[in-house]
């Protein structure tokens, strides 16, 4: 009887001249290792020969995992096509900055040599569940590892939001912006607009105004058990964008609610990192 082959699907990031020689090199890995795989269209127009499929079909074909190649965009796209099935993902970085893709290319075989072993791990990351709610009724939900963003769309006067933690006001802001982040999204937008880092294991989401008028509204971490709710006060020009990649108008009187996911994100991990050694790494931090 022939052996069944375990499938492995790979994301990669457009517009990258080197993916053709990666998928060929990978290719080669991955049938020595009794592995068939399968990549996106994005991934097939630089690889010729692969067998093809539409990205949002690929957690229906239940791969033993993902291989992600690009930058961290390019995971956040594929996090939320398969963190739903519970699909782990290697993320490998192609030359920027990459919080999450930690996985250099140089060390691409020898991380998937470990994995083939059992010596990796794999950390789960949560995400934020997202809501549009418009005259009561529910118009859109998405799930961002990242971060949701309500914010002006076009140059503007300073947008106008309620915030709620459980039916409980907070606060009004004044702000160009608003950012609700996951502990994995707190490296990103939310790190830029003065927010704090957040250690991916700790349950809580951030509240970053950007831009506030009133100097006294900073970053609030809150328990990520919570449900958000931010109330659309601004009557032109808003927008919502969940992980910098979906993006919604939004209208006066709408809200935006967030709460913690009931997905989650596997990523493998490189036995011999921590997160630490990442941020010293990203950041540039001191080294002892």
């Amino acid at each position: 009887m022939a052996r069944v082959q375990k499938l492995v699907a790979i994301i990669s990031k457009p517009g990258q001249p080197e993916i053709g020689k990666i998928i060929d090199r990978l290719g080669d890995w991955l049938r020595a290792h009794d592995f068939s795989f399968v990549v996106d269209q994005e991934t097939a127009e630089q690889a010729s020969g692969c067998h093809a499929v539409e990205r949002d079909s690929i957690a229906a074909r239940k791969p033993e995992f993902v291989i992600v190649l690009g930058g961290d965009g390019t995971l956040l796209a594929a996090a939320r096509v398969v963190s739903k099935a519970g699909v782990p993902i290697l993320a490998v970085n192609l030359g920027s900055l990459g919080f999450l893709t930690e996985v250099p290319l140089s060390e691409l075989f020898p991380t998937l040599e470990a994995m083939h072993e059992e010596r990796s791990r794999i950390e789960r990351r949560a995400m934020l569940h997202c809501q549009l709610v418009r005259a009561g009724k529910c118009i859109g939900e998405w799930d961002a590892l990242n971060d949701v963003v309500v914010s002006k769309s076009t140059i503007a006067r300073i947008a106008d939001f309620d915030v709620q933690l459980d039916g409980a006001f907070i606060s009004n802001y004044k702000a160009d912006a608003l950012i609700v982040s996951s502990p994995t999204g707190s490296t990103a937008y939310s790190l830029a607009a003065g927010g704090p880092i957040l250690a991916p294991d700790v349950a809580a989401f951030v509240i970053t105004p950007v831009s506030p008028h009133a100097l006294t509204n900073r970053p609030l971490v809150v328990r990520d058990s919570a449900n958000i709710a931010i109330q659309v006060k601004s009557s032109e020009g808003m927008f919502l964008t969940v992980d910098g990649q979906v993006g919604k108008p939004l209208e006066a009187g709408d809200q935006v609610e967030c709460s913690k996911s009931k997905s989650q994100v596997q990523l493998f991990r490189q036995q011999n990192k921590t997160f630490f050694d990442v941020l010293r790494q990203k950041l540039k931090w001191g080294q002892r």
